[in-house]
């Protein structure tokens, strides 16, 4: 067996095992009120940090709330971020990668600027930054991760929008008269899809990290909403007596970032066409 053929099949098995976690943490978010045993806040006084027992699988927090419960309905806020975020990122990357790429005139010029403006600032700083002026709620979090993270599309696209604008099919298309809107998302989207769809895999991933960090430093998510973020933060100061409010919470975003990556990773994979070859 060659060993292109052992990384193309392991890369297939880390893809089932990616969309495995991805699937079943979302279903989990999803189907939260049906699963969840009681409310997110929902307080048992008479079991205060009560360790995890048949009752109350992950224990209780510091006001009595059932911490599985706040799991499940915290993973629907961090998933749901992750994906508003990733779609509001992707979407502006691509639409001026499509720009810049094809028409390479001073549309190319502005938007490469703003790119390398961009980038001279650690997105998570400049994150900070944003958020320090605005309410920290879920719907700033989401916009801001979003307006802060299109810069790599954005250079994605247009690379391949560059290399796609000189293939034949697309000066033939030219040529039969074809409008440019069509060109730019019929002939020349289409056949870059395939990055697009791994960068936002992958995106998913780092907007659940921007977004628990956040909560974690009580810039994102307010209690009592949970998120796996704020979690974290209302479970380090019992962290020697009561650690399953840090570990349990943990282990939630260190599976779904584990799956994410490991979808994004096996999709770059099977999808290069040198590695096909």
């Amino acid at each position: 067996m060659s060993p292109a053929f052992g990384r193309f099949s392991g890369s297939y098995f880390m893809l089932l095992l990616g969309l495995a976690i991805v699937l079943t943490m979302s279903l989990a978010a999803l189907c939260a009120p049906l699963l969840a045993p009681y409310t997110p806040a929902a307080q048992h006084l008479d079991n205060i940090l009560q360790a995890p027992c048949s009752r109350f699988w992950f224990g209780t927090d510091r006001l009595g709330r059932d911490v599985f419960s706040r799991m499940l309905y915290g993973g629907r806020v961090s998933l749901w971020v992750g994906f508003v975020a990733v779609g509001i990122s992707t979407s502006i990357g691509t639409a001026l990668g499509l720009v810049s790429g094809y028409f390479r005139n001073w549309a190319d010029e502005v938007i490469m600027r703003m790119v390398d403006i961009m980038l001279c600032f650690p997105s998570f700083f400049l994150i900070l930054a944003v958020i320090a002026f605005l309410e920290p709620n879920m719907t700033n979090i989401m916009v801001v991760i979003g307006l802060t993270s299109w810069t790599g599309v954005t250079r994605l696209v247009r690379a391949d929008t560059l290399s796609l604008r000189e293939r034949e099919f697309v000066s033939a298309a030219r040529l039969a008269g074809n409008p440019t809107r069509r060109i730019l998302f019929r002939h020349i989207l289409t056949n870059a899809l395939a990055p697009v769809l791994i960068t936002a895999t992958l995106g998913v991933a780092g907007a659940i990290l921007v977004e628990s960090s956040l909560s974690f430093l009580g810039l994102g998510v307010q209690p009592p909403t949970a998120s796996w973020g704020n979690m974290l933060m209302e479970g380090k100061s019992v962290i020697e007596s009561a650690p399953w409010l840090s570990v349990y919470p943990g282990l939630a975003i260190l599976i779904t970032v584990l799956g994410y990556n490991l979808l994004g990773e096996s999709l770059r994979d099977i999808l290069d066409p040198h590695l096909k070859q």
